[in-house]
């Protein structure tokens, strides 16, 4: 099966869509360069702006990258890599794949019982449920930038609303993760057996740790450059204690 989904035929349907949106980034960057000129910008700031621009996308992308690679074995390497090159996060891709697998009956994600429907399943639900960002953001984003420019008279630290917003999304997709962490670890009806495998939890527990002491040396001790490596460097010693404890 895993043949089938790096098939050359995978390859070419993924990389035509890739290469279309790839163009269209190209399009915009040319008629936001020549807006620029027109409104009178200084054409050094508009080559130093898409310098810096590219050299910023290109340290996040290595968690992306990693992410192409955690999904290659069950998913193949086209689709996580058309998924995570549009539109697609890595927390989503990862969740929504993992959900689907377990509804369609193959249990976990992998490749070891994966089958044609099951696949098919699995993309489609990916690209579907992630559809909404876009068809949302066409309906409502003018009234939703707008609320966010407000700040929140009740807020003694005047934060804004999208700041709140992010906060509540972000513990509260950690709190649901960690939950599931814990109850894999206690088993048993009526009693805490903790026969479960702790290696999620102890991961979480050293990416955590790891992003703390990156957010440290950048904010207090003035490394500013180790926050582009804050996602990835966590990602990659999380990975390396789960492939030492496991």
């Amino acid at each position: 099966m895993l043949q089938k989904l790096n098939s050359p035929f995978m390859y070419l349907v993924c990389g035509l869509i890739i290469l279309f949106v790839a163009i269209v980034c190209l399009v915009f960057l040319v008629r936001s360069y020549r807006a620029g000129k027109a409104m009178g910008m200084d054409p050094k700031v508009l080559k130093r702006a898409i310098t810096s621009s590219a050299t910023f996308t290109v340290l996040p992308a290595v968690g992306i990258l990693l992410g192409v690679i955690a999904l290659s074995g069950s998913l193949g390497t086209p689709w996580p890599w058309l998924r995570l090159s549009v539109i697609g996060a890595l927390h989503y891709e990862t969740q929504v794949a993992e959900a689907a697998s377990e509804a369609v009956g193959i249990g976990s994600l992998s490749i070891t019982h994966m089958t044609p429907k099951a696949f098919t399943t699995i993309a489609l639900l990916m690209s579907v449920c992630i559809m909404w960002g876009m068809i949302l953001s066409i309906l409502f984003n003018k009234r939703y930038t707008g609320r966010l420019r407000k700040r929140d008279s009740q807020k003694r630290n005047g934060s804004d609303f999208g700041d709140s917003a992010m906060t509540a999304m972000f513990v509260g997709l950690v709190s649901a993760y960690i939950g599931s962490y814990i109850g894999n670890l206690v088993s048993g009806r009526g009693n805490f057996s903790f026969r479960g495998n702790p290696v999620p939890l102890i991961v979480a527990g050293v990416s955590a740790v790891a992003m703390g002491l990156f957010t440290f040396l950048s904010e207090k001790k003035g490394l500013r450059w180790l926050e582009n490596f804050s996602v990835a460097g966590s990602m990659l010693i999380g990975m390396a204690a789960a492939v030492f404890l496991g």
